[in-house]
C-alpha cells in the first residue's frame, strides 16, 4: 500500500500528491491522510472521477482516505 501524507497542506497540493501516486502506482491501494475537510472532499471526488472507490475514516482531527 502506498501512503500519501498531505497533513497540513491546502489544496491543490493534496490533489497533486494523490494524482502523482495514482500515476506512479496504477492499480495499487493508496492511503491519503489530510487534515482539512475541503482537502478530504476534493481528494475523494478526484479519486472517484478516476474510477476508483474511496472509503473515508475520521481519526481525531485527521481524515484517512483509502483509495482502491
Amino acid at each position: 500500500m502506498i501512503e500519501v501524507d498531505a497533513r497540513g497542506l491546502s489544496c491543490p497540493e493534496p490533489l497533486m500528491l494523490t494524482d502523482q501516486a495514482m500515476k506512479k502506482h496504477p492499480g495499487e491501494s493508496i492511503k491519503v491522510v489530510v487534515t482539512e475537510a475541503h482537502s478530504k472532499t476534493n481528494v475523494e471526488k478526484f479519486a472517484k472521477s478516476k474510477g476508483r472507490s474511496v472509503t473515508v475514516k475520521e481519526v481525531g482531527h485527521e481524515y484517512e482516505l483509502m483509495i482502491e
